[in-house]
């Protein structure tokens, strides 16, 4: 089954930028996944086909209207689809969100410019609203790009080692382990010498996955300890649901 993204944008050529390259490029052509842009400007208003105009109680910059997107919407003929704006307010985009919404057959992802989108586009049409990190961007585009990505590595065929999804970081709301390759002893340009953990040079898998465990908890704490406390209530809850 191939997982489908519709994205209504006002720049429909920044599609499919970086993820037409590598894994997700040949997973394109390989119908794994595939995307449609809707350009919102084709159906604007007025001969300068405008799809904004100014927010009601005054301010700086302009609004996306609701009427031109909702058109732009409609166009699709997606009753089915998960629909989604990217927005600096929605819930972040975590990797069990991704993991959830690669498993969904269609999503259409809205791209607001300017200030935003009208708000009653949002309620009507019932946009739930995923954030990718609590910054702003210029556009919703970058951000469609890095959802999508987050998603088509998830794909069944896309990654050629399966293993690999499962223990990556935030997989298990942990950081992932160090990693290390060839050669064993590496002299930097500073004149200071590496060398690999002999752990991961003894061939004892036991041990190996023991230490990566070590390490993964110890990263974590130090820097993301958030997710430890995400994990504890999260526990919490299924034991009360229980």
């Amino acid at each position: 089954m191939t997982w489908h993204v519709n994205i209504l944008t006002l720049f429909p050529d920044m599609f499919p930028g970086c993820l037409g390259q590598s894994l997700s490029g040949k997973a394109l052509e390989k119908g794994i996944w595939s995307f449609k842009t809707v350009n919102i400007r084709d159906f604007g208003e007025g001969v300068h086909k405008s799809v904004d105009d100014t927010p009601y109680g005054g301010g700086a910059g302009m609004v996306m209207r609701a009427d031109v997107i909702e058109k732009a919407l409609l166009s699709l003929d997606a009753p089915g689809s998960r629909k989604i704006y990217l927005s600096p307010r929605g819930k972040p985009l975590t990797q069990k969100l991704a993991q959830e919404l690669s498993e969904t057959p269609e999503i259409t992802l809205l791209c607001g410019r300017y200030e935003g989108v009208d708000q009653r586009l949002l309620d009507a049409h019932d946009l739930e609203e995923i954030s990718i990190g609590d910054y702003v961007l210029s556009g919703g585009e970058p951000a469609a790009l890095i959802l999508m990505d987050a998603c088509i590595r998830l794909l069944p065929g896309v990654l050629g080692n399966m293993e690999t999804p499962v223990e990556e970081s935030f997989t298990e709301n942990r950081l992932e382990y160090p990693h290390y390759t060839r050669p064993a002893k590496w002299t930097a340009a500073d004149g200071k010498t590496w060398e690999v953990p002999a752990v991961l040079q003894s061939g004892d898998h036991a041990k190996i996955k023991a230490w990566r465990a070590e390490q993964s908890e110890n990263i974590t704490k130090a820097r993301r300890p958030d997710l430890l406390t995400t994990e504890a209530t999260e526990k919490k809850k299924r034991n009360t649901e229980y």
